[in-house]
């Protein structure tokens, strides 16, 4: 019963932040596209081995959609599953929101973006898992002549 009203918490806080959160963006250009294509169905898994004991780990573990987007990102410790990163995306193929989940698996923050017309990351709301707002980092891009 406790997983259920996590469940639901979760998908209501998620169907909250969906709307207004984030601006249209140009689509993807080719060469973000084409490495997308490299890593569709997609899991790569990263072993660490001790230089002593030749004892392995396993470290993180990413795995890529039927597009090639990154969908989930796991990293573990000896004890077990770290945390754990979910991505959302846009029907402009740009990241909409990223939950982050703690150790025993619970959301720990949720991230949402928005974008500049160019495809360029405007503004990152950042909320507990209770959907009140912690953060908001806005990004600025400074071209120079040197």
């Amino acid at each position: 019963m406790i997983r259920f009203k996590h469940l639901l918490s979760v998908a209501i806080i998620s169907l909250l932040l969906t709307p207004g959160y984030y601006a249209t963006a140009q689509e993807p250009d080719l060469a973000t596209l084409a490495k997308r294509a490299g890593r569709k169905n997609l899991t790569v898994k990263e072993w660490n081995t001790d230089s002593k004991s030749k004892k392995r780990w396993l470290d993180r573990v990413t795995t890529y959609d039927a597009q090639g987007r990154k969908i989930e990102q796991i990293e573990y410790a000896s004890y077990g599953q770290k945390w754990r990163e979910v991505y959302e995306y846009g029907e402009n193929g740009l990241v909409t929101r990223e939950i982050e989940y703690d150790d025993r698996d619970k959301p720990k923050s949720i991230k949402v973006y928005e974008y500049n017309t160019d495809g360029t990351k405007k503004k990152q709301y950042k909320y507990y898992p209770n959907g009140k707002l912690e953060t908001v980092k806005i990004f600025e891009y400074i071209i120079s002549d040197k």
